[in-house]
This record gives structure tokens, sequence and C-alpha cells, in this order.
């Protein structure tokens, strides 16, 4: 009589999962259409699974570039983002691909941005994150983010379109606390 008791809870336990994961991120942005430049930084992401596969996932992106494009300006950029994340694990349990779509707020610093009454060195914007990845379980507290690709828009003031599209991809280390 025991045995639906306690395979309920282990079932349960397996469906409440929180992980972080600490990532190197490499970015190719565009400051307007047909200019681009690479950045690089870090993630640190905070993802709970709650039922069946569905969770909730917070990012926080740091990135720098040196030079946007030809020019000798150079640009950081911080993004905040949360949403929902979809996990699939096959049987085997060691790898799991997961989906996701995230909004927050894109923060720009130490740039150059067109403003009204001449320019600013900071501007803040809506950010979108659309994509997804695998993560490969090497122990039950520790994986690999294999890969993960993300397609990022954001809306920052560049004296054209205000619009820019990132592809960012990353790897790392995920810890898993039960």
């Amino acid at each position: 009589m025991m045995t639906v008791p306690v395979w309920g809870q282990g079932a349960s336990a397996r469906q409440n999962l929180v992980d972080v994961a600490v990532l190197y991120t490499a970015d190719s942005s565009n400051r307007i259409p047909g200019e681009g430049f690479w950045m690089q930084g870090g993630t640190v992401q905070l993802h709970g699974q709650f039922w069946h596969g569905l969770g909730v996932i917070a990012d926080v992106t740091g990135e720098h570039s040196g030079r946007i494009g030809t020019s000798e300006i150079g640009l950081d950029l911080v993004m905040a983002t949360f949403g929902p994340r979809y996990t699939w694990q096959p049987a085997s349990r060691r790898v799991a691909l997961f989906g996701q779509s995230l909004i927050g707020e894109a923060n720009a610093l130490h740039g150059v941005f067109p403003a009204l009454d001449g320019a600013t060195d900071s501007s803040n914007s809506m950010a979108l994150k659309i994509g997804g990845g695998f993560n490969y379980r090497v122990s039950s507290h520790f994986g690999v983010r294999v890969f993960e690709g993300n397609w990022i828009r954001t809306q920052l003031p560049n004296s054209t379109s205000n619009a820019q599209n990132h592809l960012q991809v990353s790897s790392g280390i995920v810890f898993r606390l039960k």
C-alpha cells in the first residue's frame, strides 16, 4: 500500500526542479542594417520547472564590445528578461531540450545614442528573446549547457530604424537544486 504514495512523492519531486546556469555568451548584432558587430559576455539564468516540463525562467545577460562596426565607439549591454520555458527530457534523462520566450528590458551603456537634443551615452528599450537549446546532465546536481541559441530584438535609438536584431549563442554549466 505504501508504494503508490512513495511513487507519487518521487514524481512530484522530479517535477519541481530549480536550476542555475552560468554561461559564456557571444552575440552578433547590428547597429544599422548592413553593419554588424560582435559582443561577448556572460549570462546567469534561474529556471524553475513546476509542471510537466513547463517552467519559468529569469535571465540576466551582460555583454561588451570595444568597437561597434567601423567606429571607435564601444557598447555595454545589460538585459534582464523573464518568461516561460518548456523542457522535454527523453527516457534516458541525460539530455534535456528546451524552448523559451522571454521579455524584459535592455540597458545600453557607454555608447552613443541619438536624441532630440544631441546624443546621450545610455539608453533603455524593451528586449524580446526567443530561442532554445539543450543540456547534458553529468550528475544529479551538475550539467553542461551544450548549446543555447536565441534571437533577440531591441529598440535602441540608432538614427535609422531604431531596431536591432541579435543572434546570441551561449554555453556553460548548469547547477541543479532540488
